[in-house]
């Protein structure tokens, strides 16, 4: 009977550092993509606003000719395609979802750049607006997917 009652409080011990380890793990790997995320939002974010701000500088110039407007329009976006790439592989659902507004919003706010529209235009406010909610509703996304907006609990 001793022998039985070692085995199975080995067996117990055994499945239950099993256990134990493999919430660790999961623990860990959650941690590992919420780094990740928090990485690739950031860098989206900062790709969209670096593009938004070459558009508006283009919106306020009325001196440039057309084609290089359109050249500079189309080069200040470029560097979106790779992250709005990384962004469907690795962002939730829903903060892809988000991110594609955005990024359709801001691909109309330089195509208005790129054809010459002034900043003071209604169409450029417009097309400006339009974006500035879909980038809200982006970065409310991203908040609750990295779970930003929790109350921190403070143990005493």
């Amino acid at each position: 009977m001793t022998l039985v009652s070692a085995v199975v409080g080995a067996l117990i011990a055994t499945a239950s550092a099993a256990l134990l380890d493999r919430s660790r793990w999961r623990r860990e790997q959650d941690d590992r993509l919420v780094s990740a995320r928090r990485a690739l939002y950031s860098e989206y974010l900062t790709c969209l606003s670096q593009a938004r701000n070459d558009f508006r500088s283009l919106a306020r110039d009325q001196a440039m000719d057309v084609a290089e407007r359109e050249r500079s329009a189309r080069d200040s976006f470029a560097p979106c395609y790779g992250v709005r790439y990384q962004m469907s592989i690795t962002a939730a659902p829903s903060v892809f979802v988000a991110s594609e507004d955005a990024f359709r919003r801001l691909r109309d706010v330089r195509d208005l750049a790129a054809a010459g529209t002034l900043a003071g235009d209604e169409a450029y406010s417009g097309g400006r607006a339009e974006y500035e909610a879909a980038l809200e509703g982006l970065r409310d996304a991203m908040r609750l997917d990295l779970g930003a907006d929790r109350e921190l609990v403070v143990v005493r």
